[in-house]
């Protein structure tokens, strides 16, 4: 059973990986039939075609590697120069070969009878348009996501509902799991707290969630506050007197805080002995953005630290270290990751729950990665368009004749080691995600 949940999880993955890849070169293809552009292919993987099937002008398939999509506009760098031009470019080492393979490639996708729907004649703002079309619903299906898991599903979290109380009050990093005669009785207890009463007021104060309790009882050691809780349909007054205790100090993030010798910095807080009982609570619909948000943050903040972090994995890979759980991963990694979650020993809703975030989290990514300004990038095709109509604002700033459209082909060998980049770096996480994975936490 548990082989086919990780099966399902990896699924998992690989479905929602593929429906991205579709609708993110779905954002390209919708506004370039829109501005006219003649598009020859829509194409979901590479490598060799498992199937396809013509509509129109347009070839829509599939192929065997689920890494990727694209599709084929016509022109989308101006044809090449007269032939004489041409030969004199192929002759003069291997960049310029370079440059004339492209362009060659590229007047194949135009079409004689079709010459005035060509990508490079729209105007800079539809060629944008176009290209910032495919992360632009990546982005989309990311905050679909994060808004049904907030706020269709919610957080699990401590609501005001007493799960458990506490008999005893233990010291802080004790092991001991029963209470003996000699352990002082716990506050909840000997205040008449029962599993099952739902908290209403803490100290006078009306509380709606239980870290809100929480907060108050923490601030109160050693004083009697009132305490009200509903018990069978009716409200109860008990009186509550937390106890002091020592608990490490944590940040905002739940992290421990230690000081300048790594030792925990320890803090005096008021003790109950009460557990909460945990359920989804749902959040506003602008969880979702704020979630997108983050995620965007994170990553941009990832990309920008892409060479230290990827320096930390091949270490990783090397040494046996443990891997960083928020670095960089290959589709591998994560198809992995989804494996372990949905196989995990959790509630079918904890778990389908983590595999929507992961999804959600996984759009954000391509989102983001892929409007760096960079040939081939979505976001290097961007940087060409601007820069053409910086050149075209120019010419008409001082009344000059328009200027001829930005080849990009000329960027052809800057494009290859770009790529060149990319495959390494799919590669060193690919095998770091094969030989030395990210572990989750148990």
């Amino acid at each position: 059973m548990e082989i086919l949940l990780y099966v399902g999880g990896l699924l998992f993955v690989l479905v929602g990986l593929g429906v991205s890849i579709a609708l993110h070169e779905l954002g390209h293809l919708v506004p370039a039939k829109l501005f006219g552009v003649h598009v020859g292919q829509y194409m979901i993987g590479f490598g060799p075609r498992l199937f396809s099937k013509r509509i129109g002008e347009t070839e829509y398939g599939v192929k065997a590697l689920p890494v990727g999509g694209f599709i084929s506009m016509s022109g989308m760098y101006p044809p090449s120069p007269d032939a004489a031009d041409g030969a004199e470019n192929a002759s003069r080492g291997a960049f310029r070969a370079l440059i004339q393979d492209a362009r060659a490639a590229n007047d194949e996708t135009i079409d004689p009878e079709r010459a005035s729907r060509v990508f490079y004649l729209l105007p800079v703002w539809k060629r944008i348009i176009v290209m910032l079309g495919g992360p632009f619903m990546n982005l989309v299906l990311a905050l679909v996501i994060f808004t049904v898991l907030l706020s269709g599903i919610g957080i699990q979290q401590g609501t005001t509902t007493i799960a458990s109380v506490s008999q005893c009050v233990l010291p802080a990093g004790s092991t001991q799991t029963t209470c003996t005669s000699s352990d002082p009785v716990a506050p909840a207890a000997k205040a008449g707290i029962k599993p099952g009463d739902r908290i209403v007021s803490v100290d006078g104060k009306a509380v709606s969630t239980f870290a809100e309790a929480s907060a108050i009882i923490q601030a109160s050691p050693g004083r009697t506050i009132p305490l009200v809780v509903q018990r069978g349909g009716s409200e109860v007054t008990l009186q509550l007197t937390p106890v002091a205790a020592q608990r490490q100090a944590v940040d905002a993030n739940g992290g421990a805080v230690v000081d300048d010798k790594g030792h925990a910095v320890m803090h005096t807080v008021g003790y109950a002995g009460v557990g909460a009982r945990l359920a989804y609570v749902r959040q506003p619909l602008t969880a979702g953005v704020e979630q997108a948000v983050s995620n965007t943050g994170a990553v941009v903040s990832l990309i920008a630290n892409l060479p230290v972090r990827l320096w930390d994995v091949g270490v990783s890979l090397a040494t046996g270290a443990p891997r960083d759980p928020n670095g960089p991963l290959s589709v591998v990694g994560v198809g992995r990751i989804a494996g372990e979650v949905a196989a995990a020993d959790a509630p079918l809703l904890n778990r389908f729950a983590v595999l929507l975030s992961l999804m959600g989290s996984l759009n954000i990514a391509l989102f983001v990665f892929n409007l760096v300004p960079l040939l081939p990038l979505d976001g290097g095709h961007v940087v060409v368009a601007l820069w053409d109509g910086l050149k075209r604002a120019w010419a008409k700033l001082f009344r000059r004749p328009p200027p001829k459209p930005v080849d990009a082909t000329r960027l052809v060998p800057l494009t290859i080691v770009v790529a060149g980049i990319l495959i390494a770096m799919g590669a060193l996480l690919l095998a770091a995600d094969l030989f030395n994975p990210v572990k989750l936490p148990t």
